[in-house]
């Protein structure tokens, strides 16, 4: 419960826990960016940790000159780049295993048969799309190796996609996120970044579900 808690609290306040980070530990921020992006896409158990926040805050900060913004989108962009395709080879050989799982604490099979479902109708431009998704984004890569969908198209989606999300996410932080209506705002915006795209993954699992009935 303790853990469950400070994540919500590290989600919603990533802004002000990364500055807290910045000021004790100086640059081994950047080490810690790149744990949390490549986690949160590159292990399947893990798709709770903070993503669109993350990029936006991290984007904010290097506005406000606290961190420096090429090697932030260096760094964000291998660690997104890498985790998908550690993912997609987990999928790839593991895989078929994972359908027999029942539900359990460390992977929600509900979650995960609506992101097939999703990958399944969509085919390979989910894994563009999904990197906007939160809980999508983890499981697509997976999916796309349980489908054994080929290397090297996977390849090229992966990296088109994790720089539409890192580059243009990041860059809205850096050129808005020091705005003042923004800083007023910071935590409903971080709401919408959670939420709105959440539900545009759980409409299109229903739909999808809805139409393949």
């Amino acid at each position: 419960m303790e853990l469950i808690t400070f994540l919500i609290d590290f989600i919603l306040n990533v802004d002000e826990h990364l500055a807290r980070f910045v000021a004790t530990y100086g640059t081994w921020v950047y080490a810690l960016l790149f744990a949390i992006v490549f986690v949160e896409t590159g292990l399947v158990i893990m798709p709770f940790l903070p993503g669109d926040s993350l990029l936006f805050v991290v984007g904010t900060m290097c506005g406000a000159g606290l961190m420096d913004i090429r090697l932030s989108i260096g760094l964000l962009l291998v660690a997104a780049i890498a985790g998908d395709q550690v993912n997609y080879t987990l999928g790839r050989y593991c895989g078929p295993k994972v359908f027999q799982w029942e539900q359990s604490r460390l992977f929600n099979k509900r979650a995960f048969n609506q992101a097939h479902e999703f990958y399944e109708r969509y085919g390979g431009i989910t894994i563009i799309l999904a990197r906007f998704l939160p809980f999508v984004r983890t499981f697509a890569p997976f999916v796309a190796g349980v489908a054994e969908m080929n290397r090297a198209k996977f390849t090229l989606y992966n990296v088109v996609g994790a720089v539409l999300w890192v580059v243009g996410i990041t860059l809205a932080g850096y050129f808005f996120g020091n705005l003042s209506f923004v800083q007023n705002n910071l935590e409903k915006i971080i709401w919408a970044l959670i939420i709105v795209p959440g539900l545009i993954a759980i409409y299109g699992a229903w739909k999808t579900r809805r139409a393949a009935r």
